[in-house]
């Protein structure tokens, strides 16, 4: 067990490479227990890379990542899950035929002998998304988008995280939606749920968080207080439209 002052996540060195094409050159991060923590960039900055990484799905080359103590940089990605690492695919990836509650029970697979137990979590997170109780014996297909995102959140959140990976919640959301997602995601905070957030709206992104990184080309150019880089005149420039 790390001591109370040791992230529950950390990342030093971290490199990673799709063949010959190295996308990460030694990212540095850490994440501690109860924070928001938001990674924000442009388009093939790396972000999902990272994300990919630390969640087992994409091989580290280089580097470690430890959470809650443990050295996890090798381990399959079922067993990080397993650790409570549970992660928000960017295109949210649900299962289209089956049902909006089959969706939210796969969330929950390693405790479903634990009936009580599911049928309590199912409850929280209908009254975090009223729309998916509403819509629970639907087609998970037929939702809007921002309702998948709901339910695809949800589906992670059946799993108890201990950190919870978003990968770009608020993509391809109208203006509206996107405002809703990141109520939930702060509200979530609030509860205690520890949050690694990446996303490229920067300005709703370090609006919530506690910290944030800037990532660019696979490296960490800035790391801060989360207020300080949305008052930072070049993260202002690069990525929140400002002058």
């Amino acid at each position: 067990m790390p001591s109370p002052e040791a992230p529950l996540l950390e990342v030093r060195g971290l490199r990673s490479r799709y063949g010959p094409i190295e996308v990460l050159h030694g990212v540095d991060l850490e994440v501690r227990l109860g924070e928001l923590v938001a990674i924000v960039g442009a388009n093939g900055a790396g972000k999902t890379t990272l994300l990919r990484t630390i969640s087992g799905v994409q091989p580290a080359s280089e580097g470690g990542i430890r959470f809650d103590g443990q050295d996890i940089t090798r381990w399959p990605a079922h067993r990080i899950v397993g650790a409570g690492i549970c992660q928000v695919p960017e295109g949210r990836q649900v299962f289209a035929p089956l049902s909006v509650e089959d969706n939210l029970r796969l969330g929950a697979y390693r405790r479903q002998r634990d009936r009580a137990w599911v049928e309590e979590e199912l409850a929280r997170i209908y009254e975090l998304f009223p729309i998916l109780a509403e819509k629970r014996r639907e087609p998970a297909g037929t939702l809007s988008g921002g309702q998948q995102q709901m339910l695809a959140i949800g589906r992670a959140l059946l799993g108890r995280p201990r950190l919870l990976l978003l990968d770009e919640p608020s993509m391809g959301l109208a203006p509206l939606l996107v405002e809703e997602i990141f109520r939930v995601v702060k509200r979530l905070h609030e509860e205690g749920v520890t949050v690694l957030l990446v996303e490229q709206n920067a300005r709703a992104a370090l609006g919530i968080a506690d910290r944030g990184y800037v990532l660019e080309t696979g490296r960490v150019a800035m790391a801060a207080p989360a207020s300080a880089l949305l008052e930072d005149e070049g993260v202002r420039r690069a990525y929140l439209g400002g002058h």
